[in-house]
């Protein structure tokens, strides 16, 4: 066996964990040649001993390492290098959050190499501190103990148990009110807003805030719903606006807006829901986007908290605090509208395994999903922080808006400057940054300008798939370009 030099130097003081740091430093020695393709590395037993780290370190960077395809495990074997074929085909790949498919070549040059070296997507989230080893515990234990019953069909709305370790999740994080029987497990917020479509019928008029979640629009848009685009100021969507629609829905994210990153303070949530009762059959879709991440203040409850007269279907997903691979995410109807979901829509099948639900039932049951929850929470608290510090010196050329929670953060020019312009300066010097503009539909007159709220060019910053020297660098740039 190849043994790993001892020399790693592990640096306790350093802003990185010490499984970033493991993981960065076999990484960067099997870049460079310096560790060949099949040759094995130590256990990780004996890792953790030579490095005087737990045991659970050294396999979160060896697993890490594994999914980014580094390394491969090969049973009862131990951990060796992947072919070349694996790393080129890797290193061909978008950088983390890039959404083009375009590669690049091995043998292009700096220039051409770095050009998206810094991405600022809000979409992507930072998965290197995942609880590998846990998941694959519980995977494992599951696997070993599954009876027949677990290969079954199973429930329309999801297992039961599931359900109800959710509803116990959102009414003591969320506030939400609910009963088991109120919720819909389903593989992602899309395939729950195609059920709620059969739910709701046909030619049902929607409004949304605008700019949205794009998504959603389009998806809306696919059902041949008229949509209504409502603009959102300071406080959320502008409900004296929405009374000017026939809307009989209105789909808002309250407490964390996306993309403008505005959380919406109890009066216009009242307002809201006065609007919601005020005629029969109208209805408040509420996405409950990024809930779980924020930085000042105490964590706002959700617009069902304050719901009673039953109007709000409440929508959630597992996909942004765990992982974009865990495609499974929940809908609470209310009352009137589950009783019309098991005579209409009860015959569908669930759309989520039972083994992958048996495991985010035992991943949250067990407390693993809220202790990995408040590490993401510190973790990105340090990235929020170090953005905001570095960014400061450009508030005399932009306002600084949505530092409160979620993932990115918002910049609008003072200078006049266009969208457009404010992303080709820091595109050609490799960083990738948004822009609101993207997120606006309609045409101008359709998003109400006389709001003012953040109409002039708005970039977009996210920073939860940035290392924290990545978010000092790709700053450091932006002020440069942007000053």
């Amino acid at each position: 066996m190849k043994e790993l030099p001892i020399h790693i130097q592990l640096d306790l003081k350093s802003g990185k964990t010490l499984y970033e740091q493991i993981y960065e430093y076999i990484r960067e020695e099997i870049r460079a040649g310096r560790l060949l393709v099949n040759e094995k590395l130590p256990s990780a037993r004996f890792l953790a001993q030579d490095l005087q780290v737990s045991r659970t370190t050294v396999d979160m960077a060896y697993g890490q390492l594994v999914a980014e395809g580094y390394l491969v495990a090969r049973p009862k074997r131990g951990y060796y290098v992947s072919a070349l074929e694996g790393l080129y085909e890797l290193r061909e790949l978008p950088f983390a959050g890039q959404k083009s498919g375009e590669g690049r070549q091995m043998e292009s040059s700096q220039e051409q190499s770095d050009a998206c070296r810094y991405d600022f997507s809000p979409n992507v989230i930072d998965m290197r501190l995942f609880p590998y080893a846990t998941w694959k515990k519980i995977t494992r234990n599951i696997l070993v103990d599954a009876k027949s019953h677990m290969f079954a069909l199973g429930e329309p709305q999801g297992d039961v148990e599931l359900r109800t370790t959710v509803c116990r999740y959102l009414h003591g994080s969320r506030g939400v009110n609910c009963e088991p029987e109120q919720i819909i497990v389903g593989a992602g917020n899309d395939f729950l807003l195609l059920l709620l479509e059969k739910i709701l019928g046909r030619h049902i008029h929607v409004a949304m805030e605008n700019p949205t979640y794009v998504r959603a629009y389009k998806i809306f848009r696919s059902f041949a719903y008229p949509v209504s685009l409502v603009p959102v100021d300071e406080k959320g969507i502008r409900v004296d606006c929405l009374r000017k629609t026939d809307a009989q829905i209105a789909y808002v994210m309250p407490s964390h807006q996306y993309p403008t990153g505005v959380s919406m303070p109890i009066g216009r949530r009242m307002e809201l829901l006065k609007w919601a009762a005020e005629e029969e059959g109208r209805y408040l879709i509420e996405d409950d986007y990024d809930s779980e991440f924020r930085y000042k203040g105490k964590p706002l409850p959700s617009l069902q908290a304050s719901d009673t007269a039953g109007r709000v279907i409440y929508i959630g997903t597992f996909s942004k605090a765990i992982a974009p691979a865990i495609r499974i995410s929940y809908m609470v109807l209310p009352y009137p509208l589950l009783e019309r979901y098991r005579r209409e829509c009860g015959f569908f099948s669930s759309s989520v395994s039972r083994i992958d639900q048996t495991i985010l039932n035992e991943f949250i049951r067990d407390g693993y999903f809220e202790r990995y929850l408040n590490k993401m929470r510190k973790h990105y608290r340090m990235k929020h922080d170090l953005l905001l510090s570095e960014i400061r010196p450009l508030e005399k050329e932009f306002r600084i808006t949505g530092g409160n929670a979620g993932l990115h953060i918002l910049l609008t020019d003072k200078k006049g400057r266009s969208e457009a312009v404010l992303e080709e300066a820091a595109r050609s010097q490799g960083v990738k940054t948004y822009r609101l503009g993207d997120f606006r539909m309609g045409e101008a007159s359709d998003i109400g300008e006389e709001s003012g709220f953040l109409m002039p060019a708005t970039m977009i910053l996210g920073y939860g798939g940035l290392s924290m020297e990545e978010i000092r660098e790709g700053i450091g740039i932006l002020k440069k370009v942007w000053s």
